[in-house]
């Protein structure tokens, strides 16, 4: 019996092209005056860059070409997706754009939620660029739809241990939670922790996977 979903989104609620070819240019674009102007606000998230780089004596502008870099690169790093959401919640207020999620994933999730299933968000994108997503929809605020959010400050997407922190924070025994993602890789670490795992290609080429969420039968396909 599924008590609790926890789901990634690039690729699973949400087209990889929203994140990729949307939100992340923007972000890129906007980096650099963001930080100029909030450079007091966002100090400490500045200084882990400096860390991570091990160069204590970065000036403002390398680490604005670091983080331009990272996005580049798609790294998965706190302090920038820290930033990234900060800059989209500027782009989200003003209408720049809007969170993209399948009308598949909307019903799912929305079946599953009348159902008494405690949902989840799982991504390497930071918890308050979750909650903008999901609260700036073409289908209005879904935030009430989920139960809470976990991000890379929760661990690695890959390691075992991160799932089994999310595991204890949702309560409830690992083989009752089931986790959606695009990613095999996070699937086996999630599967190794415990968890019920359903793979997600939208491509339809990954052996046992599912296309859409109306294929997820939950007592026949969650192993």
């Amino acid at each position: 019996m599924i008590r609790a979903i926890v789901t990634d989104i690039e690729g699973t609620t949400s087209s990889i092209s929203f994140v990729k070819d949307v939100l992340f240019p923007y972000a890129r674009k906007e980096m650099p005056s963001f930080v100029r102007k909030n450079e007091k606000q966002v100090v400490r998230l500045l200084d882990e860059v400096r860390i991570i780089e091990k160069n204590p004596e970065l000036s403002i502008d390398e680490i604005i070409v670091t983080l331009q870099r990272w996005i580049d690169e798609d790294q998965k790093i706190t302090p920038l997706k820290a930033l990234q959401g900060l800059i989209w919640q500027e782009g989200y207020a003003v209408g720049d754009f809007k969170g993209h999620i399948y009308d598949d994933a909307l019903e799912g999730l929305q079946r599953w939620h009348a159902a008494g299933i405690k949902l989840y968000v799982y991504s390497s994108g930071s918890v308050p660029a979750q909650k903008l997503l999901f609260g700036h929809t073409p289908k209005g605020d879904l935030t009430p739809l989920f139960s809470g959010y976990f991000d890379t400050a929760t661990g690695p997407k890959l390691d075992a241990e991160s799932y089994h922190k999310i595991i204890s924070q949702i309560g409830a025994p690992a083989s009752t939670i089931l986790f959606l993602s695009d990613n095999p890789q996070e699937i086996f670490a999630a599967a190794k922790a415990g968890m019920k795992t359903i793979l997600v290609d939208r491509d339809g080429k990954a052996p046992n996977s599912v296309k859409n969420f109306d294929e997820i039968t939950l007592q026949e396909k969650a192993a």
